[in-house]
């Protein structure tokens, strides 16, 4: 299918030289023995001198924040540190996403290792929604007899629900990372970085970020009473938790900078090389198990899983191969088997609960193409294109765990923020009503806050909540139509033509001689990639696509692109070579990442092509000679260094010879430039434009081959195989062209 809106491409190239730039890239280059692209690349992250820039490539745990500027966290773990003394019960009450599971399971181990009388609870998405709930409130006072609970990954919002736990008896401490309204929760304690109030100079911090602050403060507070440094109690707790802390980090696509960098670069290590039962089993089962040799496929040896996981774990990982399972859980079935995972003590259950997560995780697939399809028809019948800037879609029958991911397909795909809404549960007797409460989830894109957008829209909400890009909802049926022209009404305000576009950014242009390996390596220390610390593409001028190669059965396309002496593959994933919309032989602008390919031991450099266009010299060439051909044709006379628009018996022996052949093969049709490139790449700079243009006419004027022209620039060819003998000198179209020569 076929969408109405593509959006526009804009590339954007983030290094512009001036003098200061120069001069802080040369310091750069020059301290720390880079080249001086990955210093242009370090100065477009904010390096502006070297000293910044070590830092930024070294990553200490030493450059970590103070967690005890979090406002309240010595209150939390006060309260925290009394419930243990006392020997009170403890939950913990997460979200069902990744976010949500790893600060359960983080701080699940770190509270029963302390001899907490500690258990958990995560709502059903489907059965409770998102948040703390008075039901289950109820239900962990009455029925667990609990008497703090602690939240992670939500509860910023749950002003009730406190006020709730408190006349039970229960007290709470919220951790949260989400935007905070105006009134915040009367809750022993409050921590959440985005807090008005909040002096933390970090704001991006996960879920699972807030509770390793959380964890750092209380390990500190012991170091303090025991006299250590507290530096140790800081290593203590990256060195135990980093892998989940990062698992949850890189799976809410939180930014990657700052010290989300630092605990992301430990946990990536330690997920590599993890000693988690049920981590390890996760990653071998994302993995793929075997190799190919001959044709077939020889499982992998122990030693080949090890490097396969050292060269694979990354943060793209992480985040495409991990989270999904693990996020699938809480969307199909419960996200406390994605919990039993994290927890497990035994290899039995690791690979059990693994393979389950992977089998619960196609269901989720299956599900999620099924609720697309529905909405990307529901879009090209039903939004307005020329006025609408969100699309709004409601089903009855969209499970509530899928809409999210859907939304943001939907967003990808039209290139407009998007708001999914599922009444799947809520209708009763199958008889849709106005009080049916729907629940949304939302993606959107730059230049539209949603959450700001959401609060706009308030008097017609249940409740809502989430962050810049990605929010959720509750609504009751009969307020969508007015919810839908309001948030639109918003929306237009804030995103114009501009804010439409795709903007592609690259870091700067890179000529053939600054492709190295030693570059491409020194971008690898860059690492871990992510939101704000985005993989480094560029953009590499006017080469040649010398040949264009089918990859995947087609769906994808490998090219070999050449400028002067230099060559590199280059390989563009989901765009087959019919998408690309050129021939081999012309010239491209390429905006690509520069990544090192290992195949057999042997390492070389190549392209991942991000968009690909011709370029913008091989453009204006091309409309040089169609310009010239058009007033060569009209009578202008040519110069004498024009001569070489005026075709030889050779140059047509040679065209006549290759659509011979090809007619021969089944191919009648060519355009004029695809036609000019097959020409080039056989006998390379002895036909031109102007020159192929008129050996076309002239062949058909002397009815040596039939040539039809159905639309301009398109020629179907009929050859004939006992052609008239005749000479191309009686052309009377070559004798006038050859009159229009000036002589010299």
């Amino acid at each position: 299918m076929e969408n109405k809106v593509k959006r526009n491409k804009i590339w954007v190239q983030g290094y512009v030289p001036d003098e200061q730039s120069c001069a802080a890239t040369a310091d750069i280059a020059s301290a720390l023995g880079l080249t001086q692209q990955t210093a242009q690349v370090l100065y477009n992250r904010g390096c502006r001198d070297a000293a910044s820039a070590r830092a930024f490539l070294e990553q200490s745990a030493e450059k970590m924040h103070d967690p005890f500027l979090l406002k309240d966290v010595d209150r939390a773990v006060a309260r925290i540190r009394q419930a243990i003394e006392r020997h009170e019960r403890i939950a913990i009450y997460g979200d069902y996403d990744v976010d949500g599971v790893t600060s359960v399971s983080v701080l699940y181990l770190f509270l029963s290792q302390r001899g907490a009388d500690v258990g958990y609870y995560i709502p059903s998405r489907i059965r409770d929604g998102y948040g703390v709930t008075t039901n289950a409130i109820d239900m962990l006072a009455d029925e667990r007899g609990v008497n703090l609970i602690i939240t992670v990954d939500t509860g910023i919002t749950a002003i009730d629900e406190v006020n709730h736990a408190r006349e039970k008896g229960v007290d709470m401490v919220i951790t949260d990372h989400h935007e905070c309204h105006a009134e915040l929760p009367d809750a022993c304690a409050v921590v959440n970085p985005h807090r008005a109030d909040c002096d933390y100079p970090f704001k991006e911090l996960a879920g699972v970020g807030v509770v390793f602050k959380l964890l750092c403060a209380y390990e500190m507070t012991e170091c303090l009473e025991r006299g250590e440094a507290l530096i140790e109690g800081a290593h203590r707790i990256c060195s135990e938790y980093a892998d989940l802390v990062a698992l949850g980090t890189i799976a809410d696509v939180m930014p990657i900078i700052d010290e989300n960098r630092i605990i992301v670069s430990y946990g990536l290590h330690m997920i590599a090389n993890t000693r988690r039962r049920g981590l390890s089993a996760l990653i071998d089962a994302a993995l793929p198990s075997t190799r190919m040799r001959g044709g077939f496929p020889i499982p992998l040896t122990p030693e080949e899983r090890v490097q396969q996981r050292k060269k694979r774990v990354n943060s793209g990982f992480v985040g495409f191969g991990l989270a999904p399972r693990i996020n699938a859980a809480g969307r199909i079935s419960t996200a406390s088997k994605a919990v039993e995972l994290l927890l497990a003590d035994t290899d039995e259950t690791a690979v059990a609960l693994a393979q389950e997560l992977c089998e619960i995780n196609v269901r989720r697939q299956v599900e999620e193409n099924r609720v697309a399809e529905q909405a990307y028809a529901m879009i090209e019948e039903s939004v307005d294109f020329e006025n609408d800037r969100i699309i709004v879609l409601d089903g009855d029958n969209w499970p509530q765990g899928i809409i999210g991911i859907v939304s943001s397909r939907v967003t990808e795909r039209y290139g407009l923020p998007s708001i999914l809404i599922s009444f799947d549960g809520s209708v009763q007797n199958d008889t849709p009503t106005s009080d049916d409460i729907g629940k949304g989830s939302g993606r959107s894109i730059k230049g539209m806050n949603l959450v700001e957008s959401l609060m706009a829209c308030e008097d017609l909400l249940i409740r809502f909540g989430g962050h810049e890009l990605a929010a959720g909802m509750s609504i009751a049926r009969g307020n969508i139509e007015r919810f839908r022209r309001r948030i639109n009404e918003v929306a237009r305000a804030q995103l114009g033509d501009e804010q439409l576009a795709l903007q592609l950014n690259a870091e700067c242009e890179l000529a053939p001689e600054e492709m190295t390996m030693r570059f491409a390596e020194e971008l690898e220390r860059m690492e871990p990639f992510g939101v704000a610390n985005p993989v480094p593409q560029f953009i590499a001028n006017d080469m040649t696509a010398s040949r264009i190669i089918a990859m995947g059965g087609g769906k994808h396309t490998k090219l070999l692109l050449t400028k002067g002496d230099f060559s590199i593959y280059a390989v563009y994933f989901g765009i087959s070579p019919a998408q690309l919309h050129i021939t081999a032989g012309e010239r491209v602008d390429v905006l690509f990442q520069l990544n090192i390919n290992e195949f057999q031991n042997e390492r070389s450099l190549q392209m991942i092509v991000q968009d690909l266009r011709k370029s913008d010299a091989y453009l204006a060439e091309q409309k040089h000679m169609r310009d010239r051909y058009e007033e060569i044709r009209a009578g202008a006379f040519l110069e004498p260094e024009e001569e070489i628009y005026i075709p030889t018996r050779e140059d047509f022996a040679k065209v006549y010879t290759f659509l011979r052949r090809e007619f021969r093969q089944g191919t009648t049709t060519y355009s004029d430039q695809a036609l000019l490139m097959a020409l080039e790449n056989e006998v390379p700079g002895s036909i031109n434009y102007i020159k192929l243009k008129y050996i076309i006419r002239v062949l058909q004027e002397l009815r040596i081959c039939g040539v039809t022209e159905p639309e301009e620039g398109y020629y179907i060819f009929d050859i004939y195989f006992t052609p008239t003998k005749t000479s191309i000198d009686k052309s009377s179209i070559l004798k006038k062209l050859r009159s229009q020569c000036r002589k010299k």
